[in-house]
């Protein structure tokens, strides 16, 4: 999976990196944070050909990387829904604790090699209920494989326990995964299909996630109209939103910039709710129809709190640089834009404050200034 697909490089509709631009290699180097990564998103593929063996699972739709690899590549499903389906294979192989364990670690390791300073990594413990383990053993292999990828590498890494908004076990995960609070896991989250489930279905464990102190974060505004930005946040109080790109939807938005908001983008943007924006994911369920047309640009100028993230590095066979090297060719992001969005980003975190202040002050600011020095004395020897 290292390597980058043709969307996610943009295609035919990257822009042309301006002079003095970061080249790919710089941007591996520099220090990331992601935000929205999902943990049965991301599984290496030989790992699932692994587990599929260690388990019993027979019902995989290729039996050798490559092709297996190729089949998980989701970049032209054109839905959600369809994009989704991927993932029935990935929990199917995630069958132990030990299976889970070695998911997150992997997750970790893989996410560290590609410059993630910081990262938080969401899944869903109901999902592995079919497999007969309980929530809270979920939750404990996945809380212990970040954990040893976290000593191994130095990235510091955080869960989010997820739900699905199209069942109904949602307060039973805030319950679960309230006793970890101290252990890793800082926040609640609402995934799977939008459409015709709105997040206020389940205002119960929103407000109960809120009350212990977890973090909440929820899909909306990717598969369904900004209305959906407006339930997660105005009726069950998140403080950021997974993708949420649809509200450019609420503002004056050309394909190219913003120049006037309605009153739900304005409030977005001047709460500070935070966009957790993942470019290629959102090509490929057809949340946006091209790299060049998506509105990660605008926001940013505009001065909406977007970072760059993965959503499912499996599925959008891409890489956390990948997605940093597509924001920045697409819309000319320089150094010190890729500092203020990396910086943000670890500033909307849901772990430990001190960590992430470090993390900006003794890191990502010093990283991103040297490469803003270089890329000048580059462009005054030329």
């Amino acid at each position: 999976m290292g390597t980058t697909s043709s969307v996610a490089s943009g295609g035919s509709n990257q822009r042309s990196q301006p002079r003095g631009s970061l080249r790919f290699m710089d941007i591996q180097s520099l220090p990331k944070a992601v935000l929205h990564d999902h943990l049965d998103g991301g599984l290496r593929v030989a790992t699932i050909l692994e587990l599929a063996d260690e388990c019993g699972y027979a019902d995989l739709p290729a039996g050798e990387v490559d092709t297996l690899t190729d089949w998980f590549d989701q970049g032209r499903s054109g839905s959600l829904e369809r994009y989704l389906k991927a993932f029935e294979h990935t929990v199917a192989v995630m069958c132990t604790e030990a299976a889970i364990q070695r998911t997150a670690y992997e997750a970790g390791m893989d996410l560290a090699a590609q410059g993630a300073v910081y990262a938080e990594i969401r899944f869903g413990p109901s999902l592995h209920m079919i497999h007969g383990l309980s929530r809270e053993a979920a939750i404990e292999a996945v809380l212990d494989g970040l954990d040893a990828a976290q000593r191994e590498t130095g990235i510091v890494l955080y869960g989010i326990a997820a739900a699905l908004r199209h069942e109904t076990d949602s307060e039973d995960v805030v319950r679960a995964a309230i006793p970890y609070l101290d252990r890793g896991l800082v926040a609640f989250d609402l995934a799977g299909p939008e459409a015709g489930f709105p997040a206020d279905d389940h205002l119960a464990a929103c407000r109960l996630a809120r009350d212990a102190g977890l973090g909440l974060t929820i899909h909306a505004g990717e598969a369904d109209s900004a209305e959906s930005i407006w339930r997660a946040v105005a009726r069950c109080g998140a403080t950021r939103i997974g993708h949420g790109v649809q509200i450019a939807d609420e503002t004056n938005f050309d394909g190219q910039t913003i120049t006037e908001l309605a009153p739900l983008a304005k409030r977005i943007r001047d709460h500070r709710i935070a966009l957790e924006v993942a470019i290629t994911s959102n090509l490929n369920t057809s949340a946006a129809p091209s790299a060049s047309e998506h509105p990660f640009g605008a926001l940013y100028r505009s001065g909406f709190n977007v970072s760059i993230n993965t959503d499912n590095r499996l599925m959008s066979g891409i890489t956390l640089t990948d997605e940093y090297e597509l924001a920045a060719s697409t819309f000319a992001l320089g150094p010190d834009d890729l500092s203020a969005i990396t910086v943000a980003a670890v500033e909307a975190g849901f772990g430990d404050w001190p960590t992430r202040r470090r993390l900006i002050d003794d890191v990502v600011r010093p990283a991103y200034a040297s490469a803003s020095s270089n890329q000048a004395a580059t462009s005054d020897s030329t």
